[in-house]
């Protein structure tokens, strides 16, 4: 009996000592990597649309520009709103169909739904110009800019309805607001370089 309890004591002792042990390493397989694999690096953060403006103020070539510009207004032309941008979409049919009429009216539904949003003000402002309703698109791009002063295309916009208006002094002036933050828009570069020695005087 002593010789039994004995044995199951020292069976007992090597199965704990055994289970004390740490478990072996792994051996790599023959030809495998047993380097790991270096973590990922994070996702870049989007840019803010004050990075984009502070890009496109300072790009080096009209190409850049354009491309920082197309970028800032691809996030102009969304509201948020699955059916405010919807309703953009088929104003913007409208008036690639020349119904400027339809256009307001469905202009007129989206700012009720968004009237925060600048770019709604900013087609509608467009549609009444092409209405030959300076007063109605001025009217409205004040509106954008209240809501966006960065909008370099309303203030070309208004720089264009100044000028049909014979306002070239006003004119001048926000085409050059447009140009302080859209330095690379050329046709309003060559406006203003045509235009401002009109009102300006030429130097001698």
């Amino acid at each position: 009996m002593r010789l039994f309890v004995l044995t199951l004591a020292l069976a007992i002792a090597m199965t704990a000592a055994v289970s004390a042990q740490p478990a072996p390493t792994p051996t790599p397989a023959p030809g495998g990597d047993s380097k790991t694999e270096p973590a990922k690096p994070p996702p870049r953060p989007r840019a803010t649309l004050d990075d984009l403006f502070k890009r496109l103020a300072g790009a080096p070539t009209e190409r850049e520009a354009g491309g920082i510009a197309s970028l800032i207004e691809r996030r102009w032309a969304h509201s948020g709103s699955d059916t405010a941008d919807l309703l953009m979409a088929r104003a913007g049919e409208a008036i690639g169909a020349k119904n400027y009429p339809l256009a307001v009216e469905i202009l007129d539904r989206v700012i009720v739904l968004e009237p925060g949003w600048a770019e709604a003000w900013n087609r509608r402002a467009t549609t009444f110009y092409l209405l030959d309703d300076p007063v109605s698109a001025m009217a409205d791009i004040r509106q954008v800019l209240a809501r966006e002063p960065r909008h370099f295309g309303a203030w070309a916009g208004l720089g264009h309805i100044y000028m049909s208006t014979g306002d070239k002094k006003r004119a001048l002036e926000a085409y050059r607001r447009a140009l302080a933050i859209h330095p690379h828009l050329s046709s309003v570069k060559t406006i203003v370089e045509r235009t401002a020695p009109e009102v300006e005087g030429r130097d001698l």
